[in-house]
C-alpha cells in the first residue's frame, strides 16, 4: 500500500464526507422538526429513491469486501452467502413490506402494538430492536477500525482506534442533525457509488478473460490450490455434521433475519403508500440482486488473478481480495491505474460503512425514543420531546458503539453480523408474523415470542466456540463452550416461534379478535394507514 494509494483514497473519501455533511446541513435547516420528519423523512420519498436507499442500507462493507473474499478463498461455499442474502428479500417482498407499511408508523413495535397492550409489547420489541441494532453497529465499527485502517496502510492500534472514533462521530452528526431525510440521501449516494465501482471492476474482470466465464472459473480453480473441488460444495461446510448444521443455521439466520432488521423495516415508512413500499422492494431487489451477482465475479476473479494463497496471506479472512483485485486490474502496484482503482475501492468502503452505520443508528435511536421512552412514561411523550430524546439516544448509542468497537476490535466481524441476523430472525420475525397473520395471538404471546428468541440467541453465542475454545475466539486460552455451532439460528429461531405459541395458548387474556380484524383490513387494504 503506497503513499499514493493512501493519499488518493483519503482525498476521495474526504470529498464524500464533505458532500454528505453538506446534505445533512441543508436538511437540518429545511426540516420541520416533527417526529414524522425525523423518523420517516416526511414519507415523501419515491419508490425508486427508497429502493436505492434500501439497497444502500443493506449492501454493507461485509457484502462488498467480505463475500468476495469468502468466494476467493472457498469458491462455491463462499458463493452461498450471496444466495442467502438475496433470497431473504423474497421473504421481505411477499410477507412484510406492504403489510408493515400499512400497520405501523415508525418502528416494528408499532405493528405489534396495533392489537396488543402497548406498554409490555413496546418495551419487549424496543429492547430486541436495540439489541439487534447495537450488534450490527458494533460489527460495522469493528470493520471500520480494522478493515479501513488496513486499506489506508495504518495497521497500528492507534490508527484503528481513531478510525472507529471518527466514523462514530460522523454517524452521530448525520443522524442527530439530519434524521431520516439526510440518512436516506447519504444511502442513495453510497448505493450509486458502490454499484458504479462494482460494475467497473466486474467489466474489467470479464474483459481480462475476454468474456469467457468458463475460463474465469477454471483459472480460479487452478490457482486456488484445491482444483475442481473449488467449484463444488463442501470446501468450507462439507466437513463433519457440525459444519453442515452450522451452515444450515447461518442460512436460516440470513434468509429469515432480513425481514426482522429494524433499520430495514424503518425504510418502509419513508414512502407515502403501501404500494410504494412494495415497489421500493422491487427496486432494491433489482439492485441487490445485480450487486450480489457481481460479487461472485469479483470473488472468482480475485482467485483467478491474485490466487487464493496471496489473498489469504494479505488477510486471513479474505477482506482485502477486492482491493488487491483492483490493484491488479489497474496495472499492478506502482501504476497510475492501479493506484486510482485501489483508491476508489477504499473510498467506496468508507462510504459504505458510514451509510450503513447511519441507518442503524437512526433505527436504534427511534426504538429508544418511540418505544422505550414513550412506554416508560406514564403519559405518551409529546412529539417534540420524543424527537429530542431520539437525538440524545443517537449520541449515546454512537458513544456506546465506539466503546464496544474499540473493545471488540479483535473479534470476528462475520460472527457479529451473523448474530445480529440470528437475533432478528429469532426475536423480531416471530412476533411480526404472528401479529400479522394469527387471529388468536395475545399480548403474553408477543412478549414471550420476543424474549423467547432473544435470550436463547444471546446465551447460545456466549457458550459457543466463537467466544471461547477456538484460536479465533476472544478467549482462546480457556474453553467454556457448551454449544457446538457458531450461529444459534437453527435452535433460537424455532424457540422464538414456540415461545410465542406457548405464551398465547397459556394466556388467560382472551384474544381481541375485533382489533385483529381491524388490523387485518388495514394491513391488506391500507384503509386507515398513516
Amino acid at each position: 500500500m503506497t503513499g499514493d494509494h493512501q493519499t488518493l483514497a483519503l482525498v476521495l473519501f474526504s470529498v464524500f464526507v464533505a458532500v454528505t455533511l453538506g446534505i445533512t446541513t441543508w436538511v437540518s435547516r429545511s426540516r420541520r422538526g416533527s417526529a414524522e420528519e425525523f423518523y420517516a423523512g416526511g414519507r415523501l420519498f419515491s419508490p425508486m429513491e427508497n429502493g436505492f436507499a434500501i439497497a444502500g442500507d443493506y449492501m454493507s462493507a461485509a457484502s462488498f469486501l467480505g463475500i468476495s473474499g469468502l468466494i476467493a478463498l472457498y469458491g462455491y461455499d463462499g458463493m452461498l452467502y450471496s444466495v442467502g442474502f438475496l433470497v431473504a428479500w423474497l421473504v421481505v417482498l411477499l410477507l412484510v413490506a406492504e403489510l408493515v407499511r400499512n400497520c405501523g408508523r415508525f418502528t416494528l413495535a408499532d405493528v405489534v402494538a396495533a392489537r396488543m397492550a402497548e406498554r409490555p409489547v413496546r418495551i419487549a420489541a424496543g429492547t430486541s430492536s436495540v439489541a439487534v441494532s447495537v450488534l450490527y453497529l458494533v460489527a460495522q465499527m469493528v470493520g471500520a477500525g480494522s478493515l479501513v485502517a488496513l486499506l489506508l496502510g495504518g495497521t497500528s492500534e492507534a490508527a484503528r482506534s481513531w478510525t472507529v472514533i471518527g466514523v462514530g462521530a460522523l454517524m452521530v452528526i448525520y443522524v442527530s442533525l439530519g434524521g431520516m431525510r439526510a440518512t436516506t440521501w447519504i444511502q442513495i449516494v453510497k448505493a450509486v457509488l458502490l454499484m458504479a465501482g462494482t460494475v467497473a471492476l466486474t467489466v474489467l474482470v470479464l474483459f481480462r478473460f475476454h468474456g469467457d466465464v468458463n475460463s474465469l472459473l477454471f483459472t480460479a480453480a487452478e490457482r486456488s490450490g484445491h482444483g475442481t473441488d473449488f467449484l463444488a460444495p463442501g470446501l468450507r461446510y462439507g466437513g463433519d455434521w457440525t459444519a453442515r448444521l452450522d451452515f444450515i443455521s447461518l442460512g436460516l439466520a440470513l434468509v429469515l433475519g432480513t425481514a426482522g432488521l429494524p433499520h430495514i423495516l424503518s425504510r418502509f415508512y419513508t414512502v407515502p403508500t403501501a404500494r410504494a413500499a412494495r415497489r421500493s422492494v422491487v427496486w432494491s431487489i433489482g439492485l441487490i440482486g445485480s450487486f450480489y451477482l457481481m460479487t461472485i465475479v469479483l470473488g472468482f476473479g480475485a482467485a483467478a488473478l491474485i490466487g487464493s494463497d496471496e489473498v489469504r496471506a494479505s488477510n486471513a479472512a479474505g477482506n482485502t481480495a477486492v482491493p488487491l483485485l483492483a490493484l491488479d486490474l489497474g496495472g499492478g502496484a506502482g501504476s497510475t491505474g492501479g493506484t486510482v482503482l485501489f483508491a476508489i475501492v477504499a473510498a467506496v468502503a468508507f462510504a459504505t460503512i458510514l451509510a450503513v452505520v447511519a441507518g442503524i443508528t437512526l433505527a436504534s435511536s427511534a426504538s429508544v425514543a418511540h418505544d422505550l421512552y414513550a412506554s416508560l412514561r406514564r403519559k405518551h411523550a409529546k412529539q417534540y420531546s420524543e424527537v429530542a430524546v431520539a437525538r440524545v439516544a443517537a449520541v449515546v448509542i454512537g458513544a456506546a458503539a465506539i466503546g464496544l468497537g474499540l473493545l471488540a476490535s479483535d473479534l470476528n466481524v462475520a460472527f457479529l453480523v451473523g448474530l445480529a441476523f440470528a437475533v432478528a430472525a429469532s426475536a423480531n420475525l416471530p412476533v411480526l408474523l404472528y401479529s400479522l397473520f394469527w387471529r388468536k395471538f395475545t399480548t403474553r404471546g408477543a412478549v414471550w415470542a420476543v424474549y423467547g428468541g432473544l435470550i436463547p440467541a444471546v446465551l447460545l453465542v456466549l457458550v459457543s466456540p466463537v467466544v471461547s475454545g477456538s484460536p479465533e475466539s476472544p478467549f482462546p486460552g480457556v474453553d467454556f463452550h457448551l454449544f457446538p455451532l457458531q450461529n444459534p439460528g437453527v435452535v433460537s429461531i424455532p424457540l422464538g416461534f414456540l415461545a410465542g405459541w406457548v405464551g398465547t395458548v397459556t394466556s388467560t387474556e382472551p384474544p381481541d379478535e375485533a382489533r385483529h380484524a381491524e388490523t387485518e383490513v388495514r394491513a391488506l387494504t391500507g384503509a386507515g394507514a398513516v
